[in-house]
């Protein structure tokens, strides 16, 4: 199993301001709404990455790390992440993009938003989360998955695709305001390549080898074994997956992680660390920044321990560091 460590970076979820007017800022008051509201633009969070990124490089140098999803695609973040020292400390910088369903573009526009982000860094760019609904056709789906990887063929090293499965009818969506959204919000229920139960859309039969999966898995999710089938079946390598930090704290949470990431271990894998737990934030809130950075470092330094060592255990390496999109 090859791991790429990816540290939550609420980005997308959260925001830090102190009234300055600069263009990054200011765009991430607009693309970043939740969280570190009244503290300074994005220090905390830049802090935040670039400890957890150090406590990486300690366990395992060779372990490579991925600044998390951005969503809207905006060059100024980078740019102020870059003003903060955060792109010194990561090796790939992400982006989420739904077109079809969420961004105000068009999946046409798919090479002209990387270019944007190329002009600003140096760095390795991944799609960490790329996708379209059924939610109005199978057949939406399938032109969005074909016309996406025609319009990234050869512009990035790595493209997940979100996701593997439909999101249960009885669960509820991550968003900031669930059902208000409209039918953006329902959306999130017809993102994947096989429905709720199990069984195969038209986009299934043409999803391509190159591309990877992003798939989440709740606490003790009923899906994994069949998730990790069907991935099999696809000719998947890559996956994108996550740890929870709030579910560190649930009964019997390390037995459940060691059974997800054993499951998964014949793909490289992205582990992502995310959600904050409730009574540890600023604000008892999933996408708060911990009131203590150390605790999340902690978290980090645990997850990076147990499951992506330094080379000379059984385990090959690579990992990724911060998470997150606004949609």
């Amino acid at each position: 199993m090859g791991i790429t460590y990816w540290i939550w970076s609420w980005m997308g979820l959260c925001k830090e301001n102190d009234g300055r007017s600069s263009d990054a800022v200011e765009r991430a008051k607009q693309s970043f709404p939740l969280g570190f509201q009244g503290r300074s633009d994005w220090k905390i969070f830049a802090q935040m990455t670039i400890a957890a990124a150090k406590a990486v490089r300690e366990i395992n140098p060779e372990l490579r790390i991925v600044l998390g999803g951005i969503s809207p695609i905006d060059p100024h973040f980078i740019e102020l992440m870059g003003s903060h020292g955060v792109l010194d400390a990561v090796d790939v910088v992400a982006l989420h993009g739904f077109p079809l369903d969420w961004n105000h573009w068009q999946i046409n526009d798919w090479p002209l938003k990387i270019d944007e982000i190329r002009a600003v860094t140096k760095l390795p760019i991944w799609i960490s989360e790329v996708g379209v609904s059924s939610f109005g056709a199978e057949e939406v789906q399938l032109f969005g998955l074909e016309r996406t990887a025609q319009m990234l063929k050869g512009l990035v090293e790595r493209v997940h695709w979100y996701s593997l499965y439909d999101l249960p009818a009885t669960w509820t969506a991550t968003t900031r305001h669930k059902e208000a959204e409209g039918s953006s919000y329902y959306r999130h229920y017809y993102m994947g390549l096989l429905r709720e139960d199990g069984t195969p859309k038209l986009a299934a039969g043409s999803f391509p080898e190159s591309f990877g999966i992003c798939q989440w898995f709740h606490y003790q999710d009923h899906r994994l074994h069949s998730a990790v089938d069907w991935m099999h079946r696809l000719c998947v390598k890559h996956l994108r997956t996550g740890v929870s930090w709030a579910d560190w704290f649930r009964e019997d949470a390390e037995k459940w992680f060691d059974t997800q990431m054993k499951a998964v271990s014949a793909f490289d894998t992205t582990m992502t660390l995310c959600f904050t737990p409730e009574h540890l934030g600023m604000e008892r809130h999933y996408s708060s920044p911990p009131r203590n950075l150390q605790d999340f470092v902690d978290f980090a330094r645990w997850a990076v321990n147990r499951y992506a060592p330094a080379r000379g255990s059984n385990v090959p390496q690579e990992i990724e560091v911060g998470q997150g999109a606004a949609r």
